[in-house]
Formats: C-alpha cells, sequence, structure tokens
C-alpha cells in the first residue's frame, strides 16, 4: 500500500499520457516499488503471426516500469528511458498483465524488471527496462 495519497497523484499523473487511454491500459496495483497493469490484446495490432505484437509488448514494459519507480520517487520526478531488452518466450493471443518491479532506485538510474504474462497466467515475455533520474 502506497502512503498518502501517492497512488492518487501517479493515477492522476499517468492518465495525461496519451497512450496510457489509446492502448487501453488499466493499473491493477501500485504498491512500494512495484506496478501491475493490464491491456486489452487488439488484433488490428497483431503482430506477422496473428499474436500481440512484440513492439507493443515492449511499450506496456517500458510504461509501467516508469509507473513502478513512480511509486518510490512521486509522479513529479523527472526521468527518461536509458535502455531496455525484452525476451520473448512464448506468442500472447490474450490480453496481457504485466508485473514490474523497481531493482534498484538509485541516485541516478533505476532498472526494473518486467514479467509479462497472457491472461491465463503464461509468461510469455521478460524485460528489463532501465530509466535515468533526470533532477
Amino acid at each position: 500500500m502506497l502512503a498518502g495519497d501517492l497512488e492518487q497523484r501517479i493515477l492522476e499523473r499517468v492518465r495525461k499520457i496519451p497512450a496510457f487511454d489509446k492502448f487501453g491500459l488499466r493499473i491493477v496495483d501500485l504498491s512500494p516499488g512495484v506496478c501491475e497493469a493490464e491491456m486489452p490484446r487488439d488484433p488490428d495490432f497483431d503482430g506477422i503471426f496473428e499474436s500481440f505484437h512484440g513492439g507493443l509488448l515492449m511499450t506496456v514494459a517500458d510504461t509501467i516500469a516508469c509507473f513502478a519507480i513512480m511509486t518510490q520517487t512521486g509522479p513529479d520526478e523527472r526521468m527518461a528511458t536509458t535502455d531496455m531488452s525484452i525476451r520473448f518466450l512464448a506468442p500472447c493471443l490474450t490480453d496481457v498483465r504485466a508485473v514490474a518491479k523497481v531493482i534498484k532506485l538509485g541516485k541516478s538510474l533505476c532498472p526494473v524488471q518486467v514479467d509479462l504474462y497472457d491472461m491465463n497466467h503464461r509468461l510469455v515475455a521478460v524485460a528489463q527496462v532501465c530509466y535515468v533520474r533526470l533532477g
């Protein structure tokens, strides 16, 4: 559970991101260092093999990694992605559920682990995203 009104402030901040609504992202849980979210699969954006497009899975991972960091810094911290990697393990044929956990809240760099699951609880991808705190 987040202290005070932090969860509400984060939710207000993320709702201002145009892609948040466009992609139908929904935050399921915010707790210290963690964000869990879901994104519906839209077949109009499928990849070549009629499954959730890998680039969109990366987008989900990148986005909720930032939200997980916000649970520790607050929503006004300026930050940007420095790098990310993802390993696809299985095709995602359903909506996706992603769980981001801050590995370390550093003074400048913040690596985050993100696990992505289909709605049958099958792990479909694992990612690491690193953000830089811009001060």
